[in-house]
């Protein structure tokens, strides 16, 4: 007899379906592992050995063969101890084998017989309850599981002896409910911010239209400060995105308690961060932190010290919101629509831009332009904004701060995400969400100037030496303004506004 069992493995964010077959046949006492299993899985012997006997069960002395189908399918990680377990438990009758017929089946044991929690339950609910199957999965991560369906039968159990009383009929586990994360505290707020009125303005135009934002200036002229600040003054994500980054976290195994959160991710990664943990990779091709802030923001502070090779990594993501993670055995696909915003000074020393400092080293122009050839003119060809931020003076320190705060900002851009979104929806796009993530053939239909703003986009173009794609990206910039302004028609004050921040990149780009 072999008794079946079904579970998933993951591709990027998607579950695919494994089965778990047991037989138990004479022959020499053996625990036979078989269907490409890495490492952990293959130690799932030992851990589901261990538990059987914790929970009042032995292995029969006979061979017991467990095959992981498709055989061709890597099989990684630890949430592969429960199917085995349970079906190793069917096979030798302690449980029934139908009982297991509807579910699919995912934890991790402990020694003890315990269930610990695993990654990637979200997506496993989402892809048993399209099959029309439950899901059994570890107490801890059954918050999670519950957003899948409001309908989606769940177990939830903590350990083995738990479960199989529940199939016995002697305990029955209540459904879990959905978690929502406690928020840590108020986020940053606008309003600590003392001068600094054009980074503010800018924040706010990149947060409306979720634009790649550059911040160019010297040290502690409060350029971390203002990107701190971002997530306060952006919206709630909506179902659809909290759905997409919750299902990412989740494959991460960074959902806390299977509490999920409507607050959009910021990720703040430290400057010696390799390719790998940017872009996503290594031995089970993780997500990196572009996935891990979509729909979100990634912040790279001191831009120059990433290594080249891992900044221009982040090129194609920024295009096509998506990354592609191909290795020997894996070619795994994980969404990437993140808000790029950098921050940087203008040289080593940072004090370049000073009145009347002269550089040590070599002349301050020179000094400048080492420096900032530290990020290549492609990546910052896809930079929307990017903006000069003095040094704050005395008097702005001393004086007290009298800016808006962020809950004042929090609704213009929120105002003008919902004309975005409402545009994209009666264009049948209703996955663009933002100004920044629209297609090139509709953005010229959406955000055509009137003459005015045509010839000077012209002129503008030729003298700056524009590529197409910071033309185009001008024209979306221009949008945001036109929609914070609340106007239908881009005028030729938000192009030469929008052609103003992009001026300030091109210079870089030719310093580079």
């Amino acid at each position: 007899m072999v008794a079946r069992v079904a579970t998933v493995a993951f591709e990027g964010i998607e579950a695919r379906a494994v089965d778990v077959q047991v037989q138990v046949a004479p022959g020499g006492v053996a625990f036979v592992l078989v269907g490409l299993p890495d490492k952990a899985v293959a130690e799932s012997r030992e851990r589901v050995r261990a538990a059987l006997l914790a929970s009042g069960l032995a292995l029969p002395a006979k061979r017991v063969t467990v095959n992981l189908a498709p055989a061709d399918l890597p099989k990684e990680g630890s949430h592969y101890d429960l199917p085995i377990a349970l079906a190793v438990m069917a096979a030798i009758g302690a449980i029934p084998a139908d009982a297991l017929s509807g579910y699919a089946v995912l934890g991790e044991l402990a020694l003890d017989g315990s269930i610990a929690p695993v990654a990637g339950v979200l997506p496993a609910a989402i892809a048993a309850y399209a099959k029309g199957q439950g899901l059994i999965c570890p107490a801890a991560s059954g918050p999670e599981a519950a957003w899948a369906a409001a309908d989606i039968d769940i177990l939830a159990p903590r350990s083995l002896i738990q479960l199989a009383n529940h199939f016995k009929g002697t305990q029955v586990m209540a459904r879990p409910e959905p978690a929502v994360a406690r928020q840590a505290g108020p986020l940053p707020d606008l309003a600590d911010v003392k001068g600094q009125e054009s980074a503010r303005r800018v924040l706010e135009i990149a947060a409306a239209g979720g634009h790649n934002l550059l911040m160019n200036g010297p040290p502690g002229a409060g350029k971390s400060m203002l990107a701190s600040r971002l997530p306060s003054i952006l919206p709630p994500l909506s179902p659809r995105e909290l759905l997409e980054v919750s299902m990412v976290l989740s494959v991460a195994g960074k959902l806390a308690e299977g509490a999920l959160t409507d607050r959009r991710p910021f990720r703040a990664p430290h400057h010696s961060a390799s390719m790998a943990a940017l872009v996503g990779g290594g031995l089970q091709a993780r997500p990196g932190e572009v996935s891990l802030a979509h729909h979100g923001v990634l912040f790279l502070d001191e831009l120059p010290e990433f290594q080249p090779q891992a900044l221009d990594a982040l090129r194609q993501p920024m295009e096509t919101g998506d990354v592609l993670i191909s290795r020997a055995n894996h070619r795994v696909v994980y969404p990437a629509r993140f808000q790029l915003v950098a921050a940087m000074n203008p040289c080593r020393c940072g004090r370049a831009t000073e009145p009347g400092y002269a550089c040590r080293r070599q002349p301050n122009d020179r000094c400048m332009a080492q420096y900032q050839a530290r990020v290549s003119g492609p990546l910052l060809d896809r930079i929307d904004i990017a903006i000069d931020v003095p040094a704050v003076t005395a008097a702005d320190l001393i004086r007290p701060a009298i800016g808006e705060s962020s809950a004042t900002v929090a609704v213009r851009v929120a105002s003008a995400r919902r004309i975005q979104a409402a545009r994209f929806e009666n264009r049948g796009l209703g996955h663009v969400m933002t100004n920044a993530a629209c297609p090139v053939t509709v953005i010229e239909e959406v955000a055509r100037p009137d003459n005015a703003g045509l010839a000077l986009l012209r002129d503008a173009t030729e003298a700056l030496r524009l590529t197409a794609r910071a033309y185009h990206r001008v024209l979306k910039v221009a949008r945001t303004l036109a929609d914070l302004d609340g106007e239908a028609k881009v005028g030729r004050r938000h192009l030469a506004e929008a052609l103003s921040y992009r001026a300030r990149g091109e210079d870089l780009v030719q310093a580079a």
